[in-house]
């Protein structure tokens, strides 16, 4: 930011920066047991060191937050906490409800310490903890959400990698406002997340969400590494299911794109009855069972497929109207 300063004739430009924030770093953890030992040492550290440097306050916090682990991924934050009682804090899901609503509730719980900025950062230390750095001086710069982008898939087989330059091409292709290879590793100030929690649906994807907020944002490139220890919470099946969940919660195109097929499938029946009136009328007609059944097959997988997708969409608006809470916290340390 900058403030201009005049003295007589002559203007001096004076840059102004941000005090340095309470910094929270937000950690959701989903049966972590084996890596989250060696996460919080690496994020103690770095704590600590942007502590020395002047970049944080010395009152900045690491807060673990436990998606329902149903191993000792909570015992390992209690531990954490009454090692140092004034860095580690932990939440406690009573159930486990996903990693969107674990990356939630932790920014709603930084908010509610009062903390100046947040950072959401995965347990399995695959993104870089060192771009924090980059992200505090972009924040003091005056940008409320700072993401945090891959440069690289080299980590990634082929197959993750295809599905995920797929993916993210669909989603700008839907009009979602989506950045390429950024997960949900980001800074948020305290005014980006009070902006957040205005947002009630069930149906959380803070990938299309965060950016959407508007602001003044910033991009910080790293290099994404392998993963720590443990195995990948994020098999085949949780990638679709999630994908499916940012196509209908921001975009009504495949509605409409099952409206334009209707329509084409009308235009091409009644082509094909004008050809079967005329092909009467010659004495031309040939009783052709081998065109009636693709015509039943064809016609019939894009009823199903739409019906498919149209139940997607109710059943997103039954969740909705449910009203039910997010998350419910058995514990906080």
């Amino acid at each position: 930011m900058i403030e201009d300063e005049q003295i007589g004739s002559k203007v001096n430009w004076v840059e102004v920066r941000r005090e340095p924030p309470e910094l929270c770093i937000v950690v959701p953890c989903y049966n972590e047991e084996q890596v989250l030992r060696q996460t919080a040492a690496v994020l103690s550290g770095k704590v600590r060191s942007l502590v020395d440097t002047g970049e944080i306050k010395p009152s900045s916090a690491v807060l673990l937050v436990d998606d329902g682990s149903a191993d000792g991924t909570w015992s390992i934050i209690e531990q954490l906490h009454d090692e140092d009682t004034g860095l580690f804090h932990g939440v406690k899901f009573s159930h486990n409800q996903g990693h969107q609503n674990a990356v939630y509730a932790g920014l709603m719980a930084a908010y509610d310490r009062g903390c100046d900025a947040a950072v959401s950062l995965d347990a399995d230390l695959q993104d870089d903890p060192d771009a924090i750095d980059e992200m505090v001086r972009d924040y003091r710069d005056g940008n409320e959400i700072v993401f945090g982008v891959r440069n690289n898939r080299d980590t990634d087989s082929m197959f993750k990698r295809s599905t995920a330059e797929a993916f993210y091409t669909l989603m700008s292709w839907m009009g979602a406002d989506i950045i390429p290879d950024h997960a949900d590793y980001r800074l948020m100030s305290r005014t980006a997340i009070e902006a957040l929690s205005r947002y009630t649906e069930t149906n959380l994807f803070l990938r299309g969400i965060v950016p959407s907020l508007g602001f003044s944002t910033s991009e910080v490139f790293y290099k994404r590494g392998t993963r720590a220890a443990g195995e990948s919470k994020y098999p085949v099946s949780k990638m679709l299911s999630f994908a499916m969940e940012g196509i209908t919660s921001f975009s009504v195109k495949p509605l409409r794109i099952i409206t334009m097929i209707g329509m084409l499938s009308i235009v091409v029946g009644i082509v094909m009855l004008v050809y079967t009136v005329v092909s009467v009328c010659s004495g031309n007609a040939v009783t052709g069972w081998g065109s009636l059944m693709v015509s039943m097959w064809l016609l019939g997988g894009l009823i199903l497929v739409s019906l498919g997708v149209v139940g997607e969409y109710i059943g997103r608006i039954y969740l909705e109207t449910k009203r039910r809470p997010r998350y419910i916290i058995e514990r906080m340390v």
